[in-house]
């Protein structure tokens, strides 16, 4: 069962400080996206091609919190702490044909296919039941889209194309045995950090001005 990749995520502290960071990296104004109701979140999107997309995502304070630790660890302190300095890139997420069978084969804790909507999309989605994190954003969440078009397809498209995506990490083989139990270590380029390092992610984008990098790794 093949795993694709689906989509990067940016969490801010609200949507127009997410805009700015994006315009001020890549050079271009990511339109509105919508609310997801279950998850008290509301978003931006583009199409980064190949079925690919960025997402900016934050918390809505416009309607009620959710029942249950919203998504992307959006709920942690520490991550709400660090967005409220500058937006991050938080995290990846795989797309898959069977959300349960990817489930049942990782060798990690993907979470439960929750069934989502936002508009007229639908989606069963991987959540953790604290909201957390996978490996703090190093392994994917999944998503399985109930639509025969992929969303990319109609969202903008301002001419950014996802290049790659580099995992640094002081210890690949752990996490490269975790990618490929989910058939997705194709997708990323694991690097190996220093013992002790913090991992991070960085994401090469092509844009109308060149290559740029989003990365989430911490300032010095």
């Amino acid at each position: 069962m093949k795993s694709y990749m689906d989509h990067l995520v940016i969490g801010a502290a609200s949507l127009d400080q997410g805009v700015d960071f994006v315009k001020e990296k890549l050079g271009v104004e990511m339109p509105f996206g919508g609310t997801h109701l279950k998850m008290g979140t509301h978003n931006h999107l583009m199409q980064l091609g190949n079925n690919t997309f960025l997402e900016i995502i934050a918390i809505n304070n416009e309607i009620e919190n959710p029942s249950s630790p919203r998504w992307y660890g959006l709920d942690d302190p520490y991550i709400q702490e660090r967005v409220s300095i500058e937006p991050t890139l938080l995290t990846w997420v795989i797309n898959t044909e069977n959300i349960n069978d990817l489930i049942s084969s990782a060798s990690f804790s993907l979470g439960k296919a929750e069934l989502i909507s936002r508009g007229n999309l639908s989606w069963y989605f991987g959540l953790p039941e604290d909201g957390r994190l996978l490996a703090s954003g190093m392994l994917p969440y999944a998503i399985e889209w109930q639509t025969d078009i992929h969303p990319a397809k109609n969202m903008s498209d301002l001419g950014c194309r996802l290049d790659h995506l580099e995992i640094y990490h002081p210890y690949p083989k752990w996490l490269q045995a975790h990618l490929s139990s989910i058939n997705a270590l194709d997708l990323v380029d694991v690097k190996q950090t220093t013992s002790g390092a913090t991992p991070f992610l960085v994401a090469h984008i092509k844009t109308p001005a060149g290559i740029k990098e989003i990365s989430n790794q911490l300032k010095m």
